[in-house]
């Protein structure tokens, strides 16, 4: 039985890999104020699986199943889902790209995290205000496509079924990714369209576009990003359900529903040091006219190839009633500033 198994893992090419982050945080602002030891700062904690298999003339199998931990207290993450970040297995081809099913990363969240300096994680997360976040983040019971690279260009198309009873449209996902990749320059558009219906109410679809570029000026990186959001819940909060301690909370239909984001931001790596800043602004198009801007400056110390030192400082400013709240990797944040200080581990 071991020698089976044992083979068996060295024709699959199985590899084991994770994240372990825990930083201090001190979010402020609303009446929920706090200072906390927590989990996934920078980036999610996390424990994986992932192998190949050679099915020869080109083509092979694949499988990821990676799972989330609070690494300040032991407990899974996601709701306490087992491999909660991702878990698919698919099949492909080097001349024709893969197909992957399960529970994936959506372009539209691909795209967010290049246009990101802060990689969507601390208190300088672009998901505190451009959509990216909960199932436009991750799509459960999705089928992808990733094209093979043709020169510099790249394609993603991925389709997420709802299942709901007794309707084919309410709850699912549909998204497109275009990308250039030449040199200095790395292009990525994305598409993703989500029908937010249910078995018993219809709310419509949340349609979010988002453009993405970088350009390494050695060294610095500049980082660009544009979005245009329509429909509803297309521009949420990361905490919908109390932001900055207040009650009620805010309606589906308080919130933006047609919007733009517009991103600029940079990355300065000297020696064994990282400097870290971006600008978010969100443009509310409706009445109410509620934007929000986000500023985030970070600094990290490289340890080793594996291990760094990371501090951010981010503040939200909120107009005309905006309830954007200033989060990180794992959580959603109460208040409109936060400062971070965390130890990251890869391996």
């Amino acid at each position: 039985m071991a020698l089976a198994c044992n083979a068996a893992l060295a024709q699959s090419n199985v590899a084991v890999y994770g994240v372990v982050d825990v930083g201090l945080s001190r979010d402020s602002g609303g009446t929920d104020s706090v200072s906390k030891l927590t989990g996934g700062v920078a980036a999610g904690s996390r424990l994986g699986f992932e192998g190949t298999e050679d099915l020869g003339g080109g083509g092979f199998a694949q499988f990821v199943l990676e799972a989330g931990i609070n690494a300040d207290t032991g407990v899974s993450g996601q709701g306490g889902v087992l491999f909660g970040r991702q878990a698919f297995v698919g099949i492909g081809s080097k001349h024709l790209g893969a197909v992957t099913l399960g529970r994936q990363y959506s372009p539209q969240y691909l795209t967010t995290v290049l246009a990101d300096p802060f990689v969507s994680g601390t208190a300088g997360d672009s998901k505190n205000l451009i959509q990216a976040a909960g199932s436009v983040g991750r799509m459960d019971n999705s089928i992808k496509y990733a094209s093979p690279v043709w020169g510099p260009f790249s394609l993603e198309l991925a389709y997420a079924a709802g299942e709901v009873p007794g309707t084919s449209s309410a709850g699912r996902h549909a998204g497109v990714a275009l990308a250039y990749a030449a040199g200095p320059v790395a292009v990525r558009w994305a598409y993703h369209d989500k029908d937010n219906d249910t078995a018993t109410a219809r709310t419509g679809s949340s349609r979010n576009m988002l453009l993405a570029a970088t350009y390494a000026f050695r060294p610095v990186k500049l980082h660009l990003g544009y979005g245009i959001n329509k429909g509803p819940f297309s521009s949420p909060l990361r905490n919908p359900a109390n932001p900055f301690g207040r009650a009620p909370a805010p309606t589906a239909a308080s919130l933006s529903q047609d919007s733009n984001d517009a991103l600029v931001g940079l990355t300065v790596p000297f020696g064994k040091h990282v400097l870290l800043a971006s600008s978010i602004h969100k443009n509310d198009k409706m009445a109410a006219n509620q934007d929000a801007t986000q500023y985030a400056l970070g600094y990290r110390y490289l340890l080793s190839r594996r291990t760094d030192i990371y501090t951010v400082y981010s503040r939200i400013i909120n107009r005309r009633g905006a309830m954007y709240t200033v989060g990180n990797a794992t959580e959603g944040g109460v208040g409109d500033r936060a400062w971070n200080l965390g130890l990251r581990h890869t391996f």
